[in-house]
């Protein structure tokens, strides 16, 4: 039973079917142990930034328990998963009746995902218990990321947490933990998960057909930060060239910055340009941030004070244009505006 959809970038592979991981030992080799003697927690909170291999980790274990649902009898370490097999066939078709994988659920009405995930996505939990209780099969959910759960439908989460039923297993992913119910990260053992170093990054890309040497390599690794979603947003998504465009708007002076600014912006509003605008939003926001600490090091305090203040405001924008669908374009513009006006390169 898998979620309605699953934000797949172009280049990557489904978790659910992914075969491989990389930069992650120790994680899979607690995974296998902590299973295999029949001690481990009901709940895990796999932890880390995005596009690390969180997910594809929660889907190989899943693999793994339903493989082998004996503890005991189960192996020391995770295999790849094997695409002739059953469960594995069943996982990646999205059509386990053992597994259920909880994301944000597409409107019906507009065809476009949900914010959040809503309630009724997490009484489907409640639902796929009652129907599997007689089986005696583990029963697990992968919930992806619980980041996404609104007000209600973490509420609604944390019941089934207080009291999970019999060979239960709940896989919790989260790119920012602290913004978790404490009473949700309580009930759940952290598990984290770092940012891919280079090597396991390069090898992550060449899994997808991505060769990358050189500048170039250089480059992306540099902006990735480890993260394979974040280099697929640079290589297939025109991520480089809008950092590019961006730190060239930041530093230059004369009338034609204002025309790259207006073609940036044009850019970003386009249809369907949510990923890239999503990288933007992070592209500034990892500048501001890094622009005030830099200015709290050096004992600027007055800067470091503005560019925080900043970082707030901007965040407001970016949702309150979200929210209400404003253009997205002028939203570009001002904030553009904003940064260069308090930028030291553009002064």
């Amino acid at each position: 039973m898998s979620g309605n959809r699953f934000d797949v970038l172009d280049g990557a592979v489904p978790p659910g079917e992914n075969t491989k991981f990389f930069g992650h030992p120790d994680a899979e080799i607690f995974l296998a142990q902590s299973y295999r003697s029949g001690k481990g927690h009901h709940a895990i909170l796999v932890e880390g930034p995005e596009g690390i291999g969180k997910a594809t980790l929660a889907f190989r274990f899943a693999n793994h328990v339903l493989s082998h649902p004996e503890p005991a009898l189960a192996p020391e370490r995770l295999a790849d998963p094997d695409p002739a097999s059953i469960v594995s066939r069943q996982i990646a078709s999205g059509a386990s009746h053992n597994l259920l994988h909880l994301t944000r659920p597409t409107d019906e009405k507009t065809g476009k995902v949900k914010s959040a995930i809503t309630v009724d996505e997490v009484r489907r939990a409640g639902k796929f218990f009652s129907q599997t209780s007689g089986t005696g099969n583990w029963r697990i959910v992968i919930v992806d990321p619980a980041d996404d759960l609104n007000r209600n439908a973490a509420n609604a989460i944390l019941k089934i947490l207080e009291e999970p039923p019999k060979r239960s297993l709940f896989l919790v992913l989260t790119h920012a933990p602290g913004k978790l119910l404490p009473t949700i990260r309580s009930r759940c053992l952290p598990l984290t998960l770092k940012p891919l170093a280079p090597e396991p990054l390069l090898h992550a890309l060449r899994h997808l057909g991505i060769d990358l040497s050189g500048e170039n390599a250089t480059k992306v690794l540099a902006a990735a930060n480890g993260s394979v979603s974040e280099a697929l947003k640079l290589l297939n998504y025109g991520g480089l060239e809008i950092m590019a465009t961006f730190e060239s708007i930041l530093a230059g002076q004369g009338p034609g910055i204002r025309k790259d600014m207006h073609k940036l912006a044009e850019v970003l509003a386009a249809k369907d340009s949510e990923t890239i605008f999503d990288f933007f939003s992070s592209l500034v926001s990892g500048h501001i941030m890094r622009t005030a600490r830099e200015a709290a090091v050096a004992g600027d305090i007055a800067p470091a004070e503005r560019f925080a203040r900043l970082s707030a405001t901007i965040v407001d924008r970016l949702a309150v244009a979200q929210a209400y669908n404003l253009d997205r374009k002028q939203t570009v513009l001002s904030i553009l505006d904003d940064i260069r006006t308090e930028s030291p390169q553009a002064a």
